[in-house]
């Protein structure tokens, strides 16, 4: 087997960082960081610091960084496909791991690693042929993940008896696969529900974000451009949200990787988390629907989200737990459409919205933040580009998320120094 230069980077960083936290938890375990209230235990513990993630912090009033960095920085700073602008997920996947920038180099070993685990096993793809093809992609995508766990290294490994100082290896390897083989899977679905079960194979020439929008069906340059943007803003949102705590949580059982993901994709199927992304667009196409089709006015914006208001409905894509701001990956999204797609009608619409609403909300006490978060534009982007079917759309920031599994071969070495 051919040495794996990321495995070997990242016992140098990961396992001393055992020791580390096993001497803070001894010096500091002591201290109090903080008090909830009842209304928090009942709204779904809402700032409460129930984990330590230290890949990105959201701050309320700054926005989202990842090891420090802004999406602007980071935009500016990983290394990018050869003639693009925009950042390779497989930096920030690097940057993540190893808490630090990556060169072309180190990307480039991420990308190559990936697509030599790339390989899925055919009775995943029994699996799912099985299934109703109206099955929503997210049930089947949640089904696909507990099918390949038959693959899983660590599960083997647990079972025939391993030293918990070892638990980290083979969590790496299932980590890896797995990450490797959800955009064939992810893309699998696609083609069975929307493009008549044909299928493409894949390119192991292309970059992580490239392949996957390749197998979608979508060779455009400008489609691969918005994937790898897609891929990395939506990489990892600290370990609050239902879909990562769920993740880390199942994950601190000692499940290995593929039943950890599966749950963790579970919670983000719900419409208060990933699924918000298509309740955005279907809000989109009523409201151009109510108004006979063309671009509505701000007037007719205004008047549409007051009826929304009123029938006791929200606004998808405004509001955040957590941020108290405009989102960060909200600007990088439209910043992007002003730039490749500046005569798109639903994009303009999305930029009307966002001129309207924060103000209606703002009018609300009980609102807390009238300020759009990621969703409220990445259903236009992929509209643009063809991918119109919206129900998919969670599918896609379920395969943006899978890089937080990777917090269960750090936390596996930290449970094995115990």
């Amino acid at each position: 087997m051919k040495t794996d230069k990321i495995k070997e980077q990242f016992a140098k960083v990961a396992l001393p960082m055992s020791a580390e936290i096993k001497d803070f938890i001894k010096e500091n375990g002591h201290h109090v960081i903080g008090q909830y209230t009842i209304e928090q235990v009942y709204s779904g513990m809402k700032g409460m610091i129930g984990m330590v993630t230290e890949t990105s912090k959201l701050d309320p009033e700054e926005g989202i960084r990842f090891r420090g960095y802004s999406i602007p920085e980071l935009q500016d700073k990983l290394p990018k496909a050869h003639g693009d602008s925009e950042p390779l997920p497989e930096g920030i996947f690097y940057l993540m791991l190893m808490g630090q920038l990556p060169t072309e180099d180190d990307a480039m070993n991420v990308s190559i690693a990936w697509a030599r685990r790339s390989n899925v096993p055919k009775h995943v793809f029994d699996m799912l042929d099985a299934l109703p093809v109206n099955t929503h992609p997210m049930t089947q995508f949640s089904m696909a993940v507990m099918a390949l766990q038959t693959e899983s290294v660590f599960a083997a490994a647990y079972r025939k008896g391993l030293n918990k100082k070892e638990y980290w290896d083979p969590m790496y390897e299932d980590v890896m696969n797995l990450i490797a083989r959800l955009p064939r899977i992810a893309a699998y679905i696609y083609r069975r529900v929307y493009k008549n079960n044909v299928h493409i194979e894949p390119d192991p020439k292309l970059d992580w974000a490239a392949n996957f929008a390749h197998m979608l069906g979508y060779d455009n340059y400008d489609m691969k451009r918005m994937m790898r943007l897609y891929l990395t803003i939506h990489a990892d949102h600290e370990g609050g949200n239902v879909s990562a705590h769920t993740t880390h949580l199942v994950g601190s059982a000692l499940s290995d990787p593929y039943l950890s993901f599966a749950a963790g994709m579970n919670g983000l199927a719900g419409p208060l988390h990933g699924l918000a992304n298509q309740e955005v667009v279907r809000w989109i196409l009523d409201l151009r629907d109510y108004y006979g089709g063309a671009a509505p006015t701000k007037e007719q914006i205004h008047d549409y989200v007051m009826k929304t208001m009123e029938e006791g409905k929200v606004v998808p894509g405004y509001g955040h737990a957590v941020l108290r701001k405009t989102d960060p990956r909200f600007t990088a999204q439209m910043d992007f459409a002003s730039k490749y797609m500046p005569d798109d009608e639903n994009c303009r619409i999305v930029k009307m919205v966002y001129e309207v609403v924060p103000p209606i909300l703002e009018g609300f006490k009980k609102i807390k933040n009238p300020w759009p978060n990621v969703d409220a534009h990445s259903g236009a982007f992929l509209i643009h580009y063809g991918l119109v079917e919206y129900d998919f759309y969670t599918v896609l920031f379920g395969e943006s998320r899978i890089r937080c599994t990777f917090f269960i071969i750090v936390g596996s070495c930290t449970w094995s120094s115990s």
